[in-house]
């Protein structure tokens, strides 16, 4: 970036730590410099902009971090007016001084982009002097030839028009307006670049909600805390991304991500005035956390609306063992299983302190991996498992609880009575709330328990009963908590012998539900 583009835009090296980079300037023309054309874009129509001295200069903060972060692919998302717009039309402005690069920008319709388009028009000839826009074309040109298309991508085989381009970098606004992760995993392919000193880059942002909430909040808001770069992820199975065997550099992470997060605080100009916080505070609650507080864990519909990371999400501790510990599982060879495992404090917190969250396994092999991760936890006092198994007979006979337990892997059934379901839902409800007397809420969560931490607060409500979740939702884990919430736990001195030691084994019959 020249030095003229650079103090217009006041973005400096040692606030941004951002690369520097050593381009080859052009020798200067003759002509005076508002005289100067490109040679390489004589048949690009011109913007007329009358010359104003006007400088561009990023928020501290988040919109600062945003155009500094060096990941491959970035997400800048939360609350409404944080700055996320110009934030996005700012960065390509870095790499226009470089003749090679070609960038991307993209909004899901036509009519989304047209107010992109608009706001670059009134921003970009200010900052570059000769820049030059083709309606036709929907491209931005500058004197050294680097090129920024803007274009829409409503459908999935919309992809296909960029299908044989290369781009170095490639900007999605309002991500969560896509439904699937399709295009952005698609436009990925056509993210590459042969100058050593011109990065690749893709860049996002949006707010939570849309219909694409779920997939953005799994590939960018749930790997890793707010602010921090990790290594990019399968998002169906939670994975690193990794060199393949073979490969030079096998076992490596192909890249990073990064999520920062906006608030509406976060631009000035838009939060001292207090009348867009008014606005914003008017809306529903749901749109508030959303739009307002840019929580990600709050979806329209949800049936867990009072699930706060910043309450109900905490490190991990090593926990007492006078603590009483059980878990619950819900078996599914098909779909998922899921287990989870809880602590009960003296003040009758619970704590749900590890997940397991797996599919395609056997009961007794399912046994095993659970076995396995109690080696080291002392004594588990009981399990709980979905009383349906009781009733699932294997090839030989026992069923398929009978299976696990034969293991050594003791449970005893789920509370299947009738309208268990609406109360095991009504009991979450109550254990997510804080306590009027210890000022903590009823239940929390290790940050471990990543599946879920996301899954709970996506929850759907059933539309036709709102006293139930939706039983086609993603409700493995759910069920999981459900069924070890229901087994009635609390905390006793009795369970434990003097000195503070742990009784052994789990009791081989219990007096309420029996085996």
């Amino acid at each position: 970036m020249n030095d003229n583009v650079r103090t217009r835009l006041e973005l400096l090296n040692d606030g941004l730590n951002m690369p520097k980079r050593q381009y080859k300037k052009r020798k200067p023309s003759k002509k005076v410099e508002s005289e100067q054309k490109p040679k390489v874009v004589d048949d690009v129509e011109s913007i007329p902009v009358e010359e104003q001295n006007v400088v561009f200069k990023p928020n501290e903060g988040p919109q600062t971090e945003f155009l500094a972060s060096p990941e491959r692919e970035v997400l800048y998302g939360g609350s409404a007016g944080g700055g996320k717009s110009y934030a996005m039309l700012a960065d390509p402005l870095r790499y226009m001084n470089h003749p090679q690069f070609s960038g991307l920008l993209l909004r899901h319709t036509t009519e989304e982009l047209r107010e992109l388009v608009w706001k670059s028009r009134e921003l970009y000839p200010l900052i570059y002097k000769g820049i030059k826009w083709s309606e036709r074309k929907m491209q931005w040109v500058a004197p050294s030839g680097a090129r920024l298309w803007m274009s829409y991508l409503d459908r999935d085989d919309d992809v296909l028009r960029y299908q044989g381009l290369a781009f170095s970098w490639i900007g999605f606004d309002e991500l969560t307006q896509w439904a699937t992760p399709f295009a952005w995993n698609y436009m990925r392919s056509r993210l590459r670049s042969t100058a050593h000193d011109l990065p690749v880059y893709m860049r996002a942002t949006t707010n939570p909600g849309g219909p694409g909430h779920q997939w953005v909040k799994k590939m960018f808001i749930d790997p890793a805390p707010y602010g921090r770069a990790f290594d990019a992820t399968n998002i169906e199975t939670g994975k690193v991304l990794k060199y393949p065997d073979g490969h030079s550099k096998a076992g490596q992470a192909l890249f990073k991500r990064r999520f920062i997060p906006a608030r509406l605080s976060d631009n000035p100009y838009l939060s001292n005035q207090g009348d867009y916080e008014a606005m914003l505070l008017s809306l529903p609650e749901h749109q508030q956390r959303q739009l307002l507080e840019g929580d990600w864990d709050i979806k329209e519909g949800a049936a867990f609306t009072e699930f706060d990371r910043d309450i109900h999400v905490i490190e991990p501790f090593d926990i007492p063992r006078n603590w009483v510990k059980f878990r619950s599982c819900d078996y599914g060879y098909g779909s998922y299983s899921a287990v989870l495992w809880f602590a009960i404090s003296p003040d009758e917190q619970i704590v749900v302190y590890r997940e397991l969250y797996v599919s395609k396994v056997l009961a007794t092999d399912l046994a095993d991996m659970i076995l396995d991760l109690e080696s080291e936890d002392g004594n588990i006092k009981y399990g709980v498992l979905d009383s349906s198994l009781w009733h699932k007979r294997g090839d030989t006979g026992p069923s398929l609880a009978e299976q696990m337990i034969q293991k050594g892997c003791r449970f005893r059934p789920s509370d299947r009575s009738r309208g268990s379901r609406v109360s095991g839902k009504n009991e979450i409800h109550r254990r997510l709330q804080v306590d009027e007397f210890t000022e903590e809420p009823r239940m929390v969560f290790f940050n471990t328990c990543t599946e879920t931490i996301s899954q709970l607060p996506a929850i759907p409500l059933d539309k036709k009963n709102p006293e139930d979740v939706d039983t086609k939702a993603e409700d493995h884990l759910y069920d999981a908590l459900r069924y070890g919430i229901m087994s009635r736990p609390r905390f006793s001195i009795f369970d434990y012998e003097p000195m503070g030691r742990p009784k052994t084994g789990m009791p081989v019959a219990d007096s309420t539900f029996g085996y």
